[in-house]
């Protein structure tokens, strides 16, 4: 039944919906989210999103804004009342107050011939035919409905923005989120040891510098450019192959023309590297293609990016 309510929404989408992207578009103020019970939950959703999306939003509960957190409305805002039947006491009694402010009020309604509906500057259709609940009482596929009316308003006026992965860094720091959104490669490689023989660089010693670093890898570095990789899976094959690798070299088993990434990539790209060519590291490299480090799957497992 949710489903199917939400899918009927797409039918409400209609010039007031257009109307209300470009008002809060081009408004100079915030966005002022108010509704009673479960349609305050919604509220605060919505909230939520437009924030993080760069639309910014505050909650006014409609209980509390009658008994001073009106003040929270200044000139420039916009105000969206949330209501499945726009008749809740508490709404009939804001709603005059936010007119006589003259601030523009954006109705969210299951109903639009509603008090809330006939008075708003704009409605924003989210009528259902029945709730899930088997009583038809509990709030159930009308808030869905809701939450979704409002998540097409946050990603319209998202779009609107031209609001970016760049953007959407800034607001959501934390967490794995915000590491896949602002963490580089360079943050990563440049605390790892670095790795590096050069191509004559005797087999022994090539031994010494992988063991020694603990990644797993060197880079075979000629004139500080990146001409070949040597990994542990490279010293395995060796000593199925060669008998007396004594007398090897490091470009007796390296891999030419390896897998590398810039420094400047996000960390987030590297995996995607990983993942697609199936192996464990990656040699970066600087903007004029200097060998610079190593980063490890390993160092993107540790920071959440998996």
């Amino acid at each position: 039944m949710e489903g199917q309510a939400i899918l009927n929404l797409k039918s409400f989408i209609n010039d007031d919906f257009v109307n209300v992207v470009e008002l809060i578009y081009n408004s100079k103020g915030r966005v002022i989210i108010t509704g009673i019970g479960k349609s305050a939950i919604i509220a605060n959703k919505i909230v939520a999103t437009l924030n993080s999306t760069g639309t910014p939003s505050v909650f006014m509960h409609a209980a509390d804004a009658i008994h001073g957190d009106l003040g929270l409305i200044l000139e420039d805002d916009v105000v969206i009342c949330i209501s499945k039947s726009g008749n809740t006491p508490e709404i009939k009694v804001l709603i005059p107050l936010i007119k006589s402010a003259k601030n523009p009020l954006i109705a969210l309604t299951g109903n639009a011939e509603s008090f809330l509906g006939q008075q708003a500057d704009f409605v924003l259709n989210t009528y259902v035919e029945k709730e899930a609940c088997p009583n038809n009482l509990a709030p159930t596929t009308s808030t869905t409905a809701q939450l979704v009316m409002g998540d097409a308003l946050a990603v319209c006026l998202l779009e609107q923005r031209g609001f970016s992965s760049r953007d959407f860094a800034k607001y959501h720091p934390g967490g794995a989120l915000g590491k896949k959104l602002y963490l580089r490669v360079s943050d990563i490689s440049s605390v790892n040891h670095k790795p590096a023989v050069a191509p004559d660089t005797h087999i022994k010693d090539v031994i010494m510098e992988i063991s020694k670093n603990m990644l797993g890898v060197t880079a075979v570095i000629e004139d500080h450019k990146i001409v070949g990789i040597i990994t542990d899976g490279d010293l395995r094959r060796m000593l199925t192959k060669t008998e007396n690798f004594m007398a090897l070299s490091a470009r007796d088993i390296m891999g030419a023309n390896p897998k590398t990434i810039n420094e400047d990539a996000m960390a987030v790209d590297a995996l995607e590297l990983m993942e697609a060519h199936d192996i464990s590291q990656l040699l970066v490299s600087n903007t004029t293609n200097n060998y610079v480090g190593v980063v490890h799957i390993h160092d993107l497992i540790k920071e959440g990016i998996i």
